[in-house]
């Protein structure tokens, strides 16, 4: 007996946030266990639409969303623990992503209590991002944005998932955070295993991150397909 695939897949996700008006339509996406896959594309195609359905954030209006062959059967908080689990996600603006009575260090071990796990893994995963200690016990508004995207890094590896949902998590950040958060998400998925969807807007930082790179002009397309496909050397 063949065991499932292990990708995280989109099957044919149609959705938006106003019935009729669909943002994202038609779209398949695969990103295989152990690879980085690229999402090109400009602002405003669908590509943070379509990250929030594949994180099971978002419900589609249409499609499914499968992890390692099973499909989920809902979202958000419907979404089952054995699946939300395995996705890992990080956004963007890491201002609009965290509660900002929490400190850095309680931001990190959310997920855990969450589920009710231990917090024996916090010290690793500030350490992986390299956060310094004095730091730990500060609140959003009191750190800036690469400190902050830090702390989403390592609360996004908190559950050891098996896939990462990267949406443009370098555009706030200068050079050299940017680079050092790459090479951390790349760390982790050299460690684990771990599949990453790298969403951005710059082909530059996608060549130098992914293994397979598509790029959509526009997701709202009936047929959805992507204009291009490219291929990088592992």
């Amino acid at each position: 007996m063949s065991l499932p695939a292990t990708m995280l897949e989109a099957r044919g996700i149609v959705a938006g946030y106003r019935r009729g008006d669909p943002v994202v339509r038609g779209v398949d996406l695969a990103v295989p266990g152990g690879r980085a896959l690229g999402l090109l594309g400009p602002s405003g195609c669908g590509k943070s639409t379509l990250a929030r359905v594949l994180a099971l954030l978002h419900a589609p209006f249409a499609g499914a969303v499968a992890v390692d062959g099973e499909i989920a059967t809902g979202y958000r908080f419907r979404a089952p623990r054995a699946l939300r689990t395995r996705i890992g996600v990080a956004f963007q603006q890491p201002r609009l992503a965290v509660d900002p009575r929490l400190r850095l260090a309680d931001i990190i071990a959310e997920p855990l209590r969450a589920c009710g796990r231990d917090l024996s893994a916090v010290p690793e995963l500030i350490d992986r991002v390299g956060l310094t200690p004095d730091l730990l016990g500060r609140r959003p508004h009191e750190v800036s944005d690469g400190q902050l995207q830090r702390a989403c890094v390592a609360r996004m590896f908190a559950l050891k998932p098996r896939y990462l949902v990267c949406d443009e998590i370098t555009a706030m950040l200068d050079a050299s955070t940017a680079a050092l958060l790459v090479g951390v998400v790349r760390d982790y998925c050299a460690d684990t295993g771990a599949g990453v969807l790298a969403i951005s807007h710059d082909p530059v930082l996608l060549r130098r991150w992914c293994d397979d790179v598509v790029a959509y002009d526009d997701l709202t397309n009936s047929t959805s397909k992507p204009s291009s496909s490219l291929r990088y050397p592992a």
